[in-house]
């Protein structure tokens, strides 16, 4: 769950009371789903991570699993 709010943390910074004014995220989406970023606003936004909540989620969990990949935990001696 750490990995998890890092990534969304890192994800919307400068935009945390309104992450759909993030560029990262609407570029994001962009690239997801095609919707070009100037037509991405709050009820856009939010219907999108509604109907794309599964797939989100999976994403979110992957990004956790790679990141522990790529910072692994130093050993106890």
């Amino acid at each position: 769950m750490r990995y998890i709010l890092g990534f969304l943390w890192s994800a919307t910074r400068g935009h945390r009371l309104a992450p759909w004014r993030s560029p990262y995220l609407l570029w994001r989406m962009e690239t997801y789903c095609g919707v070009k970023m100037q037509q991405i606003h709050f009820l856009e936004f939010w219907g999108f991570v509604w109907r794309e909540r599964g797939n989100l989620w999976r994403f979110l969990k992957w990004t956790a699993e790679m990141d522990r990949y790529a910072h692994p935990k130093p050993k106890a001696s």
